[in-house]
């Protein structure tokens, strides 16, 4: 536990920047999402809905993993106060000055106004909670859900401070990092979808819920313990293609009587039991062997790494504001869509990239805005997303 798992540093910019390839490609699709493209595809749709399966699943877990390190290192109290500033802040600005831009062109393409954004944004300050109002966290939900759960178990991180039940943590880890028991992890995903996931679909509210809820709290818990242990990456790497095997067989059959075709259950039939079953197995296997391959052949640093990690944070924050924006204008052009779905990335990325480079990063004030560190550091701990809280962000 005393070297930097840089693997996970990895896998989180390689998610994010995923997340963004995601989010570009959602105007294109067939289910609602700000703007949208005057010609949308089915298969692409059965592509991306396979990508949200498991990639904020994937984020939840490192997230988890994330806690643990920076825990090791920080009293819970300190660990509050830092979770406070680096997700709260940097959610409550986005919510009054950047997301509004997102309502204000989805909109316009609506139809639903038809005003210049000096006249719409006062509307924020009423703060009448979207659809009805402009206010929303949007794709920050992932943050607003981070920071709830790091308050709900706040008291069992204080419980797994004291020596004792910290060796108990570790020696319960130490137990599950077996690869049967890890595999076995898999069942209280599938429980969720037996139970709930007809009744409480996904809101992305927070208070009606309880699937997506229930379902991201279980896998942050997850990367919370199981870091604890280095079996459980041995295990990750030693077992990855097993694991890897397993979810592509899940995924084939998902596919095949799912996805393909968008034909979810309905009711508590076979149908939901089978869903519920081999997705709760295909995410969980799928983040293991995520792991383990990325441990096998990334636990490496370079200056790439150390730059991107600190920026995956601002990047997540700013990237939909800035596909909903500039989409609102490409998605009205006459050109193929694959050249208007490489102008959204490349726009995008450039854009951030700029704003980071040049603004964020440079200034005390920018850099607490957008959930960064005061003051740039370059430790060698243990922790391997210290520069993003609690990704070790979101």
């Amino acid at each position: 536990m005393k070297e930097r798992k840089y693997f996970i540093d990895w896998v989180r910019v390689l998610a994010f920047s995923l997340l963004i390839l995601f989010h570009c490609a959602m105007p294109f699709v067939t289910v609602g999402w700000e703007v949208k493209n005057d010609q949308q595809y089915d298969r692409l749709t059965s592509i991306v809905w396979w990508f949200h399966q498991w990639r904020l699943p994937l984020l939840f877990f490192v997230s988890g993993a994330g806690i643990n390190f920076s825990l090791a290192r920080r009293s819970v109290m300190r660990f509050a106060g830092e979770r406070f500033v680096r997700l709260f802040i940097p959610l409550a600005f986005a919510m009054l000055f950047t997301i509004p831009l997102q309502v204000y062109f989805e909109w316009l393409q609506e139809n639903k106004i038809a005003m210049s954004y000096a006249e719409f944004y006062p509307s924020v300050w009423n703060f009448v909670p979207y659809p009805d109002g402009s206010l929303t966290w949007s794709h920050l939900w992932f943050v607003v859900y981070l920071f709830v759960f790091c308050l709900l178990l706040m008291p069992l991180f204080g419980l797994f401070k004291i020596k004792a039940m910290e060796r108990f943590k570790q020696w319960i880890a130490g137990k599950l990092a077996h690869p049967v028991a890890a595999a076995c992890l898999f069942i209280p995903l599938m429980v969720y979808y037996f139970t709930l996931f007809l009744d409480h679909p996904e809101q992305l509210n927070l208070f009606d819920d309880w699937f997506i809820f229930t379902f991201s709290i279980t896998l942050l818990f997850y990367g919370y313990m199981l870091s604890s242990s280095n079996k459980f990456w041995q295990t990750c790497e030693r077992y990855r293609y097993h694991y890897l095997a397993i979810a592509a067989v899940c995924i084939a059959v998902l596919f095949y009587e799912f996805w393909w075709d968008m034909r979810f259950p309905t009711q508590k039939d076979w149908r939901l039991y089978v869903y519920g079953t081999l997705n709760s197995v295909h995410i969980w296997f799928l983040i293991m062997a995520i792991l383990g391959f990325a441990r096998k052949h990334l636990n490496f640093s370079n200056r790439f790494l150390k730059y991107t990690t600190e920026a995956v944070y601002p990047f997540y924050i700013l990237h939909q504001t800035i596909i909903v924006a500039t989409g609102y204008y490409i998605v009205q052009w006459h050109i193929p869509s694959a050249i208007k779905f490489l102008l959204l990335v490349i726009c995008c990325f450039a854009s951030i990239g700029i704003l980071y480079h040049f603004i964020i990063k440079r200034f005390l004030l920018t850099r607490i805005l957008y959930g960064l560190k005061p003051k740039e550091t370059d430790k060698k701990i243990a922790a391997p997303a210290s520069a993003t809280p609690s990704l070790s962000f979101e």
